[in-house]
């Protein structure tokens, strides 16, 4: 069965509701990345830079996403994701203690380039992105140690955007390289996820979810929302 993970921002409107969220969306996600919020989030589209700021402007701190984590992470797969600014800053070796603490289960760092990440990929698991304007040889060397699972970007870009590429090459070429579950995000929505999820072995939805946190309804209609997103594009996938 084709997994479905998905981005939530941490601590919008505030880290209560993000726990409840995930625990109501489980039934369908098999995964979460969560969110670190970030004052310059450059691979994300507007929805997600906007609740990123709005969780930084309601006071979000680092301490919300472990108090999140240690709560969802013993029954959800989770991954924090964050620029390298966060963990730089807080010491890569403090979050690596504190993510095995909690029992998750990698980082993903969009900023951090594979050749800057080598020096850190033998402390924790280190999400592998792969481009479609990535060469060959470069998909391959990126390959040479995956964990977890790999992240193909849809297209060139930054999240949330409507666009198409033809990715069938390079998905047949990183199957011949590797067995290690290869998950596609960027522009996965409830209207694309069944064709973007055709050859791969999941999806990563973000904006699509996260865009419902900024609508004016209550938070539990917000919920209800995101899960039933979450449903469609679960049985959409497969």
């Amino acid at each position: 069965m084709k997994k479905l993970t998905a981005y939530i921002t941490t601590g919008y409107p505030d880290k209560n509701f993000t726990v409840d969220l995930i625990n109501e969306i489980s039934e369908y996600v098999d995964g979460i990345e969560l969110g670190i919020p970030f004052s310059d989030p450059v691979a994300d589209g507007e929805i997600i830079q906007e609740v990123n700021k709005r969780a930084l402007q309601k006071g979000y701190k680092l301490q919300d996403t472990f108090e999140v984590s240690e709560k969802i992470a013993k029954n959800i797969d989770t991954y924090w994701m964050g620029y390298f600014n966060n963990f730089y800053h807080k010491g890569y070796d403090f979050m690596v203690g504190k993510a095995k603490e909690f029992n998750v289960r990698g980082f993903i760092i969009p900023d951090l380039p594979y050749e800057e990440a080598k020096e850190y990929e033998d402390k924790f698991p280190l999400i592998s992105f792969i481009a479609p304007t990535d060469s060959k040889e470069r998909i391959k060397t990126i390959l040479k140690n995956p964990k977890e699972f790999i992240y193909l970007v849809a297209y060139a870009g930054i999240t949330g955007a409507d666009k198409k590429e033809d990715l069938s090459e390079i998905i047949s070429y990183i199957k011949d390289i590797t067995n290690t579950p290869l998950f596609i995000g960027f522009g996965v929505n409830e209207k694309t996820a069944k064709e973007k999820a055709k050859d791969v072995d999941g999806v990563i939805v973000g904006s699509a979810f996260v865009k419902v946190l900024l609508e004016d309804i209550s938070n539990s209609e917000k919920i209800k929302k995101i899960r039933e997103k979450a449903k469609i594009i679960k049985e959409a996938i497969n």
